[in-house]
């Protein structure tokens, strides 16, 4: 019975100490070529039949595969770096722009500023006595860090019901699409991240009152958000042929 490569590989050297279980495993195990073609259930049904060492070895990789493709990039200060390490995440930036019309950087600067790419992203909890965890502020969740309601309104609206918030390609539509609105309702202009942030902090309506000006610490994270998006969009203007080069391959 033929294990299948990467768990076979990960089976032999761990039989023979050569190896832990950490992410540079698998990154050396893709380069090589032995993760090169998805696992058919076939094959992992036969895994069935083994003897249990074996199953648990291979479930082991299979999780660490996932946590690896879930953590956030390596570098999350540079656009170029990033889209190089999650090609798929290029597209999904690319599909939404071209939907909704906010340019890549300014939604990837938002994203970057509420989640620093994690995709199981929630509010700090409150303390309680100053050391027993409370509540979390909100129900924020996922990558673009939206509420419950927020997210049930934008998936009655687009007909994207099965959207997740930790998934990285719903994410990025949600912020385009809700940046689309804020320009729409707002006249924000979808090239100007301060506004758009403030918008997207305090939604349309704290965004009409005006309670961002009784916010400094929010207007300096809005201005944070700005230079990055800009910084991001000179970054993008280096590195974008070489991407659109090489996306569709994945």
């Amino acid at each position: 019975m033929r294990i299948p490569s990467v768990a076979s590989q990960l089976l032999r050297r761990i039989r023979h100490g050569f190896v832990n279980f950490n992410c540079a495993t698998v990154a050396g195990l893709r380069k090589s070529g032995a993760m090169a073609a998805p696992i058919p259930r076939a094959q992992l049904a036969q895994m069935l039949g083994l003897q249990l060492r074996a199953v648990l070895v291979f479930i082991v990789a299979v999780i660490l595969i996932g946590s690896c493709a879930t953590r956030p990039p390596s570098n999350v200060d540079d656009l170029c770096r990033i889209f190089e390490e999650r090609p798929g995440w290029y597209k999904d930036a690319l599909r939404s722009t071209e939907k909704w019309g906010t340019p890549v950087h300014v939604q990837m600067a938002i994203i970057r500023q509420e989640s620093t790419f994690k995709f199981n992203a929630r509010p700090p909890r409150k303390k309680i006595l100053g050391f027993i965890p409370g509540p979390r502020a909100s129900d924020a969740y996922g990558y673009a860090q939206v509420k419950d309601a927020t997210w049930d309104w934008y998936r009655e609206k687009t007909g994207n019901r099965g959207a997740d918030r930790d998934d990285f390609g719903d994410a990025i539509d949600f912020v385009g699409w809700y940046t689309n609105l804020s320009q729409r309702t707002l006249g924000v202009s979808k090239w100007d991240p301060y506004n758009q942030y403030l918008a997207y902090h305090e939604g349309h309506g704290g965004f009409k009152n005006k309670t961002y000006r009784r916010k400094g610490w929010l207007m300096d994270v809005a201005r944070t958000v700005d230079h990055r998006a800009k910084e991001w969009g000179a970054q993008l203007r280096r590195c974008e042929d070489d991407l659109d080069d090489g996306w569709w391959w994945f």
